[in-house]
């Protein structure tokens, strides 16, 4: 399909700019990278924009407008928008319905992290019913055994070897390796979740305000979760509104007149 097949109201780079309520030059970069489609040119070289590329436009500007990147979700999105400037409507829609899938297996992630993270500050007292291995334990919770390895190497965890030297994950290690996954998720750095560990593990009434900078300890911990789980709340609708998005431009666009 060329955007030029349907006639239609044109607009000139300015004038989407202006429209989109971007700069001309991110009209132009968005082109360049593949986020919509091909404009046709006028013989003096003027790019002529469609109704087609609005809506490409305004897609694009709701999958980026919430920032997750865990897991690959960034990369989805992108895939998302690329496909739409490709005029690939069905398979869009159907990455779309994997990315809100997604999504919601990171939301479940995010609220069982801030379960646990209550339990330790509350002392819950945890089994360790498990003595798993590292790869037994990447797969378990989707981690590579390489950020395992990092993880390990600035002091998150300290894992017990058995006599013949093989690391084994208790249930405690397990909890804990989910609060660093989404804590890490949120942004936080991995001093700043070091300082946090070693702080609750010395005193569970530790002064955390200097360690994580925030007015009251119990709470950031907890919210740096919450944050995350209002983010991809907000991604996963904007990722509904894209796919309905999808079905418009689908049928206004898959099948022009001749």
């Amino acid at each position: 399909m060329k955007v030029g097949d349907i006639i239609e109201n044109t607009y000139t780079t300015n004038q989407v700019a202006k429209i989109i309520g971007i700069h001309p030059n991110t009209v132009r970069m968005y082109e360049d990278i593949g986020f919509i489609s091909k404009p046709i040119r006028k013989k003096n070289g003027y790019r002529v924009f469609t109704e087609l590329h609005l809506e490409q436009f305004k897609l694009a500007r709701t999958a980026f407008q919430i920032e997750v990147l865990q897991n690959g979700l960034r990369k989805k999105a992108v895939s998302i928008v690329k496909l739409s400037a490709l005029c690939e409507f069905d398979k869009a829609i159907k990455l779309t319905e994997q990315y809100i899938y997604s999504v919601g297996i990171e939301i479940c992630n995010a609220n069982e992290a801030v379960k646990i993270v209550k339990e330790l500050l509350r002392g819950a007292n945890l089994e360790n019913r498990y003595a798993l291995k590292r790869k037994e334990i990447s797969e378990i919770l989707g981690i590579s055994m390489d950020t395992l390895r990092n993880w390990e190497m600035n002091g998150l965890l300290k894992v017990k070897r058995k006599e013949n030297g093989y690391r084994v994950y208790t249930d405690y290690d397990i909890r804990k390796l989910k609060i660093i996954r989404s804590l890490k998720c949120a942004n936080y750095s991995l001093s700043a979740i070091l300082r946090m560990i070693n702080a609750l593990e010395r005193n569970s009434k530790a002064d955390i305000i200097a360690v994580l900078n925030t007015p009251d300890y119990n709470e950031e911990i907890v919210s740096a979760c919450d944050r995350l789980i209002v983010s991809l709340g907000s991604a996963k609708e904007n990722a509904i509104a894209i796919k309905s998005m999808l079905y418009e431009m689908k049928n206004k666009y898959s099948n022009p007149p001749l």
